[in-house]
């Protein structure tokens, strides 16, 4: 079970599947959405690599209006439904169960929340998301080593938590 951080929904639990997702540490989300609040205000945000829907779960406890979860795992898509459910936030949320790689949708998002797995990171499918980012969008980055590069994307702030890196971009 996890704590969601701040908002409206500031210590409610949520489940998690276990097995292979890792959900992002406390700390880190707190670090997280402090370094991207001003952009949650009404938007439409990307949960790629969902997990339990913890980051997404967060950005609408802090406001945004929508979330589209993508989450390959069936396990772990059905544990984000019921999260969802649980807090009667199942009209904000819609989720995909698909790998990152092969998600197309007509829309775009001011948000994409990216916390991929570390033991199979690939700056392919990081890549990919650019094109769904409004212009001035933010692409948030969970990654293991210094903060990457990325065409499209402008770095505006990085920090490190133990082994992880939490990385800001935002489209210009």
């Amino acid at each position: 079970m996890l704590k969601i951080t701040s908002g409206i929904y500031r210590g409610r639990k949520i489940t998690t599947p276990g097995g292979e997702t890792h959900p992002m540490g406390e700390r880190e989300r707190i670090a997280l959405f402090n370094m991207i609040a001003p952009y949650l205000p009404g938007a439409q945000v990307l949960d790629a690599f969902a997990g339990s829907g913890a980051l997404g779960i967060e950005a609408l406890s802090r406001g945004v209006s929508e979330v589209v979860f993508v989450e390959k795992n069936r396990k772990a898509a059905s544990i984000i439904a019921e999260n969802l459910k649980n807090l009667e936030l199942s009209d904000f949320g819609i989720i995909i169960v698909g790998d990152i790689k092969n998600f197309t949708t007509d829309r775009t998002f001011d948000v994409i929340l990216a916390d991929p797995p570390y033991n199979n990171f690939r700056l392919d499918e990081i890549e990919l998301l650019v094109k769904l980012l409004n212009k001035n969008g933010v692409l948030v980055l969970s990654h293991p080593n210094e903060a990457l590069e990325i065409i499209g994307l402008k770095l505006i702030n990085t920090h490190k938590y133990a082994a992880a890196h939490l990385s800001v971009y935002v489209k210009r």
